[in-house]
């Protein structure tokens, strides 16, 4: 059997990753393909369960480095328990988040070595790397808009972090991008959902001959 392809979506708060994954997983779909939808934190039961640690407003949260041990923790049961098995199976697995978050988010942003955040990943998940991470760029004020249209003032306990935090997670991103650009395109994040939909597709026609 032919093994699945693996994408994931990226960006920071507000970027419109999870419509971009829903949409495209319908195209998949459209196209004839098994799909598996699924996120991170997340995506079985065990880690959800940790994802709720993660993102509740309830008590003092977690210091950096406790929280990438939870991330970690999630994804290897993640990995092991919905993603291999799928792409095993020849499922497409379209994820919003994966490592590269980490990265982002507890790496250049929280101040945690890029080399331990991978060291982790290693560790629980044998290495996996998405065949595409498509990285949903947005503005400042376009992510501030979304945020405001989608969470009003309940924003979980990492998207509640300040300015300055998440204009870090976004120059990670970028730079990212930058040393991987093989493996991740960034995909403007501006205008309707339907717009950028059509450039996600673009990008997959491209990098791994989606025909739709």
């Amino acid at each position: 059997m032919i093994p699945g392809r693996f994408i994931t979506l990226e960006g920071g708060e507000g970027a419109g990753k999870s419509t971009q994954a829903r949409l495209l997983a319908d195209a998949l779909r459209a196209d004839g393909l098994d799909v598996l939808l699924t996120r991170e934190p997340g995506g079985t039961t065990g880690a959800e369960a940790i994802r709720q640690l993660l993102l509740s407003n309830d008590g003092d949260g977690w210091h950096a480095e406790a929280e990438a041990l939870l991330f970690a923790a999630a994804r290897s049961d993640h990995v092991a328990r919905a993603i291999r098995p799928a792409l095993a199976a020849g499922t497409w697995v379209v994820c919003d988040r994966f490592i590269d978050s980490n990265r982002a988010y507890q790496g250049g942003a929280g101040g945690l070595a890029d080399g331990d955040i991978q060291a982790l990943h290693g560790f629980g998940t044998g290495g996996l790397l998405p065949d595409l991470t498509l990285l949903i760029a947005v503005s400042p004020e376009t992510a501030t808009a979304r945020l405001a249209q989608r969470d009003g003032d309940k924003a979980d306990r990492i998207g509640a972090r300040g300015a300055a935090y998440h204009a870090g997670v976004a120059a990670s991103f970028a730079r990212l991008a930058d040393q991987e650009p093989g493996r991740i395109v960034t995909v403007d994040g501006e205008g309707s959902a339907q717009d950028i939909h059509q450039r996600v597709l673009q990008v997959l026609r491209a990098h791994l001959a989606f025909r739709a």
